[in-house]
């Protein structure tokens, strides 16, 4: 059963904490293999099962030793119709493991019993490479690709949609309408590249105004994801409105840009103390940041040594 569909509780003031990076601590720190990224694929085997379980427990545990609110991603960034019959899921099989993501984090929920609020996200990914905005789809084609996904978190435990990555505004917008007319809350994640701009060259603050004003309606707010904060911050002394529509970060621990990512072999985890300061230094910049996670590269230790410094400058505010 969803909790807080029809009353979100993270577009208060209060600090909610999100999860790191799922695919790259799997992959490269728990030894999973995960074609084309895709967590999703663990789900059916016990082993995998588990460690997704264990991540997204410690993470709750986390939100709850610091009394923060938590926010999870489920494990269905590739869980869309273009991406499952890479991995040898028809539609009737997608449809499930989707379900099952959301159900296997609706059981965590249970058992954190956080005293703050545990929100469920189910996760929507790009439909193509989340770094580059190749051939961009129109408006309506991204709503019709996306409502799949959409159409079926509807009936699920999952509180709101949040689309990670998204690198062009027209795939956002569909989104955002597929959401809208499944009946589902959502949130727009984008990823910058090192000049802070989109993949598509767009600038950050008219991408979530054309989103906004394009989309039938508009998401309750939008986050950064898949980049380190200092290839953003200087964007962010903007003094536009569009600042107070951003409410999440969940940053990269590298500084190595996307494509210098993409030919890494090894994991760059980059240093959880600094970017824990580079974290707090983003709330103090964007009162209305209130959505601390990672992304790739990031593990656990991160996402603590980011709920530790939030929480040491809020008490020495007080």
């Amino acid at each position: 059963m969803t909790t807080y569909r029809k009353k979100l509780p993270q577009l208060g003031e209060d600090i909610f904490l999100t999860d790191s990076g799922m695919e790259t601590d799997l992959l490269f720190n728990k030894g999973f293999e995960l074609p084309h990224f895709a967590s999703f694929t663990l789900l059916k085997d016990e082993k995998g099962r588990a460690a997704m379980r264990e991540y997204c427990l410690e993470h709750a545990r986390l939100a709850k030793r610091y009394g923060f609110g938590f926010i999870f991603e489920t494990a269905t960034w590739r869980a869309s119709p273009d991406w499952g019959p890479k991995l040898g899921y028809d539609r009737a099989a997608l449809e499930a493991a989707n379900r099952d993501a959301i159900a296997l984090i609706e059981e965590v929920r249970d058992e954190a019993a956080l005293e703050r609020p545990f929100v469920i996200s189910a996760n929507v990914g790009p439909r193509g490479d989340g770094y580059q905005a190749g051939a961009l789809m129109t408006v309506q084609e991204a709503e019709d690709y996306h409502s799949f996904q959409a159409e079926i978190f509807v009936g699920t435990a999952a509180d709101i949609t949040t689309a990670l990555t998204m690198n062009n505004t027209p795939e956002a917008i569909g989104f955002v309408n597929a959401a809208a007319a499944a009946g589902m809350p959502c949130a727009v994640s984008f990823t910058v590249e090192t000049d802070g701009r989109l993949p598509s060259g767009q600038p950050l603050g008219e991408a979530i105004m054309e989103t906004d004003f394009e989309a039938r309606k508009a998401p309750a707010y939008y986050m950064i994801n898949c980049a380190h904060p200092t290839h953003f911050t200087n964007v962010l002394r903007d003094s536009d409105h569009w600042l107070s529509r951003l409410k999440g970060v969940r940053a990269n621990a590298s500084k190595c840009s996307h494509a210098e990512l993409d030919e890494a072999e090894a994991l760059d985890d980059g240093n959880p103390g600094e970017l824990a300061l580079e974290n707090e230094a983003l709330r103090r910049l964007v009162p209305s940041l209130t959505i601390f996670g990672g992304c790739c590269g990031t593990d656990l230790r991160h996402v603590s040594a980011i709920a530790q410094e939030i929480s040491r400058a809020k008490k020495a505010a007080a």
